[in-house]
């Protein structure tokens, strides 16, 4: 049996514990619980999520702010039935429920603030957008106009889709397809970035 201070003491990976993916704004504000009914599934996903995905981003930009974590089937039907940017809950590209049995998912909102400081000056999203695309195994990511925070998403098999909300709004990747960009005009995008430090190096 998990208590819920045990659980939030969870060591999901290098850098990332299961207590910063339990805070959530709408449960505080409107008193509700975001305690995961599977625990075991939760953290296992939770685990795969942040070795494979948020470990190399902070080894590689430093602090990964996490906005929006984990949350609870419960807490998300009600984020989304009062129309408070949460995906219904059997959406295929809602990435929050980490322990629904037959849906191998979990993932995130997050800001990284060293590619945030560039943002407000006016770098474009897509710099960040295929830099990730050629140095994680991500499955899904959506990128926001505030602080261009973004939803990523582990999975056992990725799909390796990006939109974005910011412009030009869109999709800049579907499943299946090949970069429209070819991979050294990507390369030339984040030239300037700090040197990637992570789990897998991206092809030479």
């Amino acid at each position: 049996m998990w208590s819920l201070e045990t659980l939030g003491r969870v060591r999901l990976s290098r850098y990332f514990y299961m207590r910063e993916f339990l805070y959530s704004e709408i449960a505080n504000f409107h008193r509700l619980q975001n305690i995961p009914p599977r625990p075991d599934l939760a953290i296992a996903r939770g685990r795969a999520f942040c070795e494979k995905l948020l470990d190399p981003l902070e080894e590689t930009f430093g602090r990964v702010a996490v906005r929006s974590g984990y949350r609870a089937p419960d807490l998300n039907r009600f984020g989304n039935e009062k129309g408070l940017n949460c995906a219904r809950n059997d959406h295929p590209l809602e990435c929050h429920i980490w322990d629904i049995p037959d849906t191998p998912v979990a993932g995130a909102s997050i800001v990284i603030p060293w590619f945030a400081d560039h943002y407000d000056v006016g770098r474009d999203w897509r710099d960040l957008a295929w830099w990730l695309h050629d140095h994680l195994d991500y499955s899904e990511i959506w990128f926001f106009p505030k602080l261009c925070a973004f939803n990523i998403s582990w999975r056992p098999q990725p799909r390796q889709t990006i939109s974005s909300y910011v412009s030009p709004r869109g999709t800049l990747l579907r499943h299946g397809e090949d970069p429209a960009e070819p991979r050294d005009f990507r390369q030339a995008r984040y030239r300037d970035f700090p040197r990637f430090r992570g789990l897998r190096l991206a092809d030479a």
